[in-house]
Order: structure tokens, then C-alpha cells, then sequence
């Protein structure tokens, strides 16, 4: 008896269906059954169902005759399982992957409970992903295990049949069927819910839901979506032979008549000489089935405009209904226009007001500074920003950043709202402007004014003008716009002779280059073993724990943004004492925000996300090794000569779409390895720590650290802002002076695990000085 069946029913999918199957066959909990059952389709799905099951024996084929619809293709799979629970999955839907291990690892947590509900994200056929919206339903807090009037709230999420794992006997128990037609999780989904004994939640996106662009049957035209009542009528007839259920009775006639009210309004489904007899059965219903209890499960009573138009439906009073309608249609669009000319005049009143402003002095003791597209106070500018206050108190300093950036900001710094009055008064008058990516295409740079342009990091990938023959990587760029830009700075910050070369080649002008280092590595130089301890402890990391910094970056060439690495199967692999600390791409210092379309999945076993911590330098600080395929913050994390293993799995393929100027392959700054596989490989053994490890980050560094001595941010704002008020020299690492004597080290202990065959040593952090941060290798 398998822990799972996963049933999947098929019909004319014949497009999507070999992903779906090997979903299911490619996860790494293999105690299930896959029952795919062929429901008569036209196509070839039948023969990929039979391919599958010849190629894998947990395959179990059911071919029906004639094509019976998805409720009773969905029995028919039922009928043959085995499985201790039930999984439904659509035959153009997939599931995550490491989904059934986190479905059986929960349920074994919960006590196998009647339903487990889990979480889905949409994906849409460009490629853009979102979780549900009411993901937040499913936060595990309170008991792990529940009834529905316990958590009421359950009944928000879409009512479907494949975001849930049901017990076969708890099924079986309660004699729950899908019914032939349209809508046929209603009368499934419900009754499951309400009437289980156990429920458990699993906050984790488990199902792809494809949203194909054609659309799926319920949004075909057609009489099929009359089945609606029938359904309906199921549920009524369970909640009357059932009085322990007779509390969800007001509930549901609600949530019927938004049902039918937004089948009949959708545009498109049902036919035109058809809505008039729709309207009047979805009157007969509500006025059947209504009742005068109040709907305490759903809580707050609904809006005024909900209860007229539920009760133009209750009356029959179609055109009434239908004129409610189209004045709501139109008051949303007079909404929309409204909005885009109050921006639009808003636009063009900011636009006069900044006019204004550049007429008046600029104001010699103000800078302004932003990095990341506003994404927090972070990176080059804020090294510069904050020795800036130190050295020159009286410098008035603003930072911009988006709302709900703002709280990174530290006290003293005025925060600047994005494309406020005061944001334009300020790049009017200030004299000073730093960032590290562009500013404001409509930025008029005045005579008086200095712009410094810090850049996010040594280039790894092509940059600037590079990028002219690499289409996927420059998305449309304007070149002409991008060199307009370039021609208003005055500084060029370059962290070492590589980068110093690639700038001046690839964005063409007359600034001055300034090759001092990095100004935010200078962090790694001064922080004390108290600083490495309390990051530790409040990124939750274990004292004995090896935290592994994973920080991938992103793919021109891919609409997908799903990492290469399943940092749960990593840790199940190293077993205990290990720790992986999430950053992805949008989070990290290289580009664009590309969160949106990404469903996260929540921390747990191991695994932080610390993908919205505001400064990537303590996640450096607080972790052992970094792991990352193309991002450039190996060349920062080098400083403090901990390893780096790279993971590059499509580098050809990276390489072919971006473009790179080095050879990663051929002269790494650490271990490499080419598949998931092999990472684990590397980490198993004591490779990742070991003298070549050593050897190639030590080569890696003296190339691209060269001027990273913890001096860096005020190098330049002597020389920028100060005038070249005795600014330090660069001094190159090879010619700095030997670490001082081993009795002036301060050690800290990261401790190691308990050596095994799966585990690896952490390693430790020595404090040579308070301006000198390395690893203490053994």
C-alpha cells in the first residue's frame, strides 16, 4: 500500500501532460502511485499514459471508452487506488518539486489528519507566476490540527479539489464522489471540509495551477455552466440531511449567489439567448435556499452594494440587476480615468515644480544618495553615505528610498519618497548625488552639481554598450538614453584595474575613474567577533550550526526565476548541523526586482530566508561558505577568504545569452560544480573547505580585492567631497603589511558539528585586529 495515490485525470492535454506525469515521477518521495486516467481524449494522451507506464512501473494506466467528463474520470481513478491518501492533480498542472516529501512530512507532524490543504501558485502561459492570494489562510499558528469552525476562514480559498490531500478511508467513510458536469469540486470540496474530524494546514506551494492563455472549459461559451445549480442543489441537500452542518447554511447561500452572479456577469460564458433563463433559475435558488440566520462563520456583514445586488436576484428583477451592473462597470471606469488624470496632472505639476527649483543655488552642504532602484539603504552608497557623516557632520544627507524601504534608513538621514516634491527638490539643489544604478531619466544634472556613480560590483556579465549584441540580455535597452546618462557623471567607482578597464570601455565618457576598492567591503575589515555572534543569533542561525549563504542570481534567457538548488534536499543530504540561509536574486545587489512572479515558500527545517534582510554584508559576515552560479557577490564575499562554491549548471547556456568576461570554469574562485548532484558531492566531503579551495579563492582575490583594506568608503569621500583631505593610498593587498602577531587574535568559535559521512567542519572566524577579518583554515 502506497503512502499516496496521485490521481490525474486527461483530456485533450496532450500539450502538457508529459510535464504533469513527470512532476509527479521526478519527486524525491517515491512511496506513491500515479493513477493517470485517459478520459477517452481525441488526442494522444492516451499513448503518453501508456509510454509513461512502460517506462515507469508506478505508472497505473486506466483508459476509459468514451470521454465521461472530469468528475467521473476522477471516480474512476478512486476506484483503483491504494494509496493512504488521495491527490488530485489536473492534467495541465504540475507539482513543486519536493512537494509529496513536505505533504508526507506533514501529515506525519499532524497525526494524519481526515484533509491536509496546501497551497498553489498560478503561472500563466508567459511565464509569470503568483501565489494565491489568501496564502496567508495557511499560516500554521494555533493548533496543527483543527475543524473547520475552528478556522472558518479555510472556506475563502478556491474551492478546487487538488490543493488538498484527503484520507482514503476518511473518503471512503464519507461516500464523497465528483458528480458528472461543470463545477464539480463544489459538491466534493465542501463536504470534505465540513465534515472532517482533523484538518491541517501546510503553508507551502505545492501545485503549479497553469493558467493557459485559451482559458479552461469554465470560461468556454456554452449551456454546460447550468450545471452550476445541480451542484448547488448537492450541497444544500448535505447540509439539510446533515443538522450538525445547518451553521454553514447561511454561508453558502452567500457564497451561491456571488457564484452565480459572477458566472452570469463574466463575459463570454454563458450564450446569448441563454441569460435571461440563467438569471431567473439563480432567483429560484437563492430565494429556495435562503434562510434568515446570520452568516456568523463569514464575519463581517457584506457591503451595501453586495446586499442590493443579492437582493435584485432574490426578487428576479432582471434588468434592474443588469442596469446595477452596467453602472458599476461604468463607475469603475470613470475610476480609472480619473486616476490616470490625476497622475497625469500630478506628473506634469512635479515637472513644473522641478523646473523651478533648478533656477535656484544649488546648496553646497546637501547630498543626496539611493541604490538598488530605491530598494533600501544599502550597498556602496551607504558605506559612502554613513563616513560622509562621520567625517563631515555638518554635510546634510538624503536618502531615497520606496515606501517600505524607509525603516532601513538610520536616524539622521532625511528619507526622500520616490517622485515626491521633495525628491525633485532635492536632485535640484543638491550638490552631491550618489548611486549606483540610474537616477531619474528626466534628472537634469546642473554645472554645480557632482555625480557619483558607485556601479553594484566587479562585472562578471556584459555591461553598457556590450549588451548591443546581446538582445536578451539588453530588453529593449535605449543606448542613445543609456550614454545620455553616462555623459552626467563626474566619479566612476571601480573596486579593482578589471572593473576599472570594463567601465571605461563599455560606458564611454569624460568622468573621472576612482580604482579605491569597494566601499562596503570595508565592513568585512572592522567587524569584531561580537558583531559575527549577534548576526548570528538573530538570523536565528545555531551556535554549532554551518551556514551555507546560497545567492543565486538571475537568467536573461529564462522566464522561469526558480533556483537551481532545493536547499531542503541539500540539507537532507549534509544531515544535522548544517543551515542554509536563502537570498535570491531579487534581493541581491545585481539588479531588478524580480520577486513578484516568484512564489516563496516559508522557512523551515534548516532553511532562513533572508531574501528581505537589508544588508547582504551581515549575511556574509554570519555564514561559513557562499554558494552562487554568476552573481558578483563572490568577488566581495572573497574578503573574507571563507569558500565559495560555485553551482553552474547552464553556464554555456548563461554564458551564450550574457555574456561573461571571464571564465569561470577555468579559473574559479572555488569548487565548482556542474549539477545539484555534484554540490552535494562537494559539501559531503571536505573538498569545499579544503587547500585548493584555499589556493583558488586566495588567487580569485588578489586579482579582483585588491584595494579592499576597510578604507575605501573614506578614500572616497575624501577625495569627492572633502577635496582630497588627506585621503588614505589604495595600497594593493600584495604590499600591505603582515597581520599582526597571533597574540594580539581574538578567536570566535563558530562550532563544528560532530564529524560524520554526511557532515563537513564549520569553519573559524579569527579576529586578527579590529580592521582585519579571515578565516582561520584547518
Amino acid at each position: 500500500m502506497p503512502r499516496f495515490s496521485v490521481i490525474v485525470p486527461a483530456y485533450q492535454v496532450q500539450a502538457y501532460l508529459p510535464e504533469c506525469l513527470e512532476s509527479v515521477l521526478g519527486q524525491d518521495w517515491e512511496d506513491f502511485e500515479l493513477i493517470a486516467v485517459d478520459d477517452g481524449s481525441p488526442d494522444g494522451c492516451g499513448d503518453l499514459i501508456r509510454e509513461a507506464a512502460r517506462r515507469d512501473e508506478r505508472v497505473r494506466p486506466v483508459h476509459l471508452p468514451a470521454n465521461t467528463g472530469l468528475g467521473p474520470a476522477r471516480n474512476a481513478g478512486i476506484a483503483r487506488a491504494r494509496g493512504d491518501y488521495l491527490l488530485f492533480l489536473d492534467g495541465d498542472d504540475t507539482l513543486t518539486p519536493g512537494a509529496l516529501r513536505a505533504v508526507a512530512e506533514r501529515l506525519a507532524a499532524t497525526g494524519d489528519p481526515d484533509v491536509l490543504v496546501y497551497d498553489y501558485a498560478r503561472t500563466t502561459w508567459s511565464g509569470t507566476a503568483a501565489r494565491n492570494q489568501y496564502a496567508h489562510l495557511l499560516a500554521q499558528h494555533g493548533p496543527d490540527v483543527f475543524r473547520l469552525t475552528d478556522r472558518p476562514g479555510l472556506l475563502r480559498l478556491l474551492m478546487v479539489v487538488w490543493n488538498k490531500a484527503y484520507r482514503r478511508d476518511f473518503v471512503q467513510r464519507q461516500r464523497l464522489t465528483f458528480p458528472p458536469g461543470y463545477y464539480e469540486d463544489l459538491p466534493w470540496t465542501f463536504p470534505a471540509l465540513a465534515t472532517a474530524e482533523s484538518l491541517a494546514v501546510l503553508d507551502r506551494v505545492c501545485v503549479h495551477y497553469r493558467q493557459r492563455r485559451r482559458g479552461s472549459i469554465l470560461r468556454t461559451t456554452g449551456r454546460g455552466h447550468f450545471d452550476i445549480f445541480d451542484q448547488y442543489d448537492r450541497v444544500f441537500a448535505l447540509l439539510d440531511s446533515r443538522p450538525e452542518l445547518a451553521r454553514w447554511r447561511p454561508l453558502m447561500v452567500r457564497r451561491m449567489t456571488d457564484h452565480l452572479t459572477a458566472v452570469y456577469t463574466a463575459r463570454g460564458r454563458l450564450p446569448r439567448d441563454s441569460r435571461a433563463e440563467f438569471f431567473r433559475r439563480a432567483a429560484a435558488h437563492c430565494r429556495r435556499y435562503r434562510c434568515a440566520a446570520p452568516a456568523a462563520a463569514e464575519g463581517a456583514p457584506p457591503r451595501l452594494g453586495v446586499r442590493v445586488r443579492h437582493g435584485l436576484v432574490r426578487l428576479g428583477w432582471h434588468r434592474p440587476f443588469r442596469l446595477l451592473a452596467g453602472a458599476q462597470r461604468l463607475r469603475r471606469a470613470v475610476a480609472r480615468h480619473a486616476r490616470w488624470l490625476l497622475r497625469r496632472t500630478r506628473r506634469a505639476a512635479l515637472g513644473l515644480h522641478y523646473r523651478l527649483q533648478r533656477r535656484l543655488p544649488v546648496r553646497p552642504d546637501h547630498a543626496v544618495f539611493t541604490a538598488h532602484w530605491h530598494r533600501g539603504y544599502a550597498g556602496d552608497p551607504a558605506a559612502i553615505e554613513a563616513k560622509l557623516r562621520e567625517l563631515r557632520p555638518q554635510m546634510r544627507t538624503a536618502w531615497v528610498a520606496a515606501p517600505g524601504y524607509e525603516d532601513t534608513v538610520p536616524p539622521g538621514v532625511r528619507w526622500l519618497r520616490p517622485g515626491s516634491a521633495a525628491y525633485w527638490t532635492a536632485l535640484a539643489r543638491s550638490k552631491y548625488l550618489v548611486n549606483n544604478v540610474n537616477f531619474d531619466a528626466r534628472l537634469v544634472k546642473r554645472p554645480d552639481q557632482v555625480l557619483l556613480q558607485t556601479h553594484r560590483g566587479t562585472p562578471l556579465k556584459h555591461m553598457g554598450l556590450d549588451l548591443q549584441e546581446r538582445p536578451a540580455a539588453a530588453r529593449g535597452t535605449d543606448f542613445a538614453r543609456l550614454l545620455r546618462g553616462v555623459d552626467s557623471w563626474d566619479y566612476s567607482l571601480s573596486a579593482n584595474r578589471h572593473a576599472t578597464l570594463t567601465w571605461e570601455r563599455v560606458y564611454p565618457a569624460g568622468y573621472t575613474t576612482l580604482e579605491y576598492g569597494r566601499p562596503r567591503n570595508d565592513r568585512f575589515q572592522h567587524a569584531t567577533a561580537q558583531d559575527v555572534l549577534r548576526i548570528r543569533a538573530e538570523l536565528g542561525i545555531p551556535p554549532s550550526a554551518t551556514a551555507i549563504l546560497y545567492a543565486p542570481t538571475h537568467r536573461d534567457y529564462r522566464r522561469s526565476r526558480r533556483p537551481a538548488l532545493d536547499p531542503r534536499r541539500l540539507l537532507r543530504e549534509l544531515g544535522p548541523g548544517f543551515v542554509v540561509l536563502v537570498r535570491p536574486h531579487f534581493a541581491t545587489l545585481e539588479g531588478p526586482a524580480y520577486a513578484a512572479d516568484v512564489p516563496q515558500e516559508p522557512p523551515g527545517d534548516g532553511v532562513i530566508d533572508v531574501s528581505g534582510h537589508p544588508c547582504v554584508e551581515d549575511l556574509c559576515l554570519a555564514s561559513d561558505a557562499l554558494v552562487t552560479d554568476y552573481s558578483s557577490l563572490m568577488f566581495d564575499y572573497l574578503n573574507l577568504d571563507r569558500p565559495v562554491v560555485l553551482l553552474t549548471d547552464d553556464w554555456e547556456a548563461y554564458r551564450a545569452a550574457r555574456g561573461t568576461y571571464l571564465d569561470l570554469l577555468a579559473n574559479p574562485p572555488g569548487p565548482v560544480a556542474r549539477s545539484e548532484d555534484e554540490l552535494i558531492e562537494i559539501f559531503a566531503s571536505p573538498a569545499w573547505r579544503g587547500p585548493r579551495s584555499a589556493a583558488l579563492r586566495a588567487t580569485f582575490r588578489s586579482l579582483f580585492c585588491p584595494y579592499d583594506d576597510g578604507h575605501a568608503a573614506e578614500r572616497v569621500v575624501r577625495r569627492v567631497f572633502l577635496g582630497d583631505e588627506g585621503a588614505p593610498p589604495a595600497v594593493p593587498l600584495d604590499e600591505r603589511r603582515p597581520a599582526p602577531p597571533p597574540e594580539r587574535a581574538r578567536r570566535i568559535a563558530v562550532p563544528q558539528p560532530a564529524p560524520g559521512p554526511t557532515t563537513a567542519h564549520a569553519s573559524h572566524v579569527a579576529i586578527e585586529s579590529p580592521d582585519r577579518l579571515e578565516t582561520d583554515r584547518t
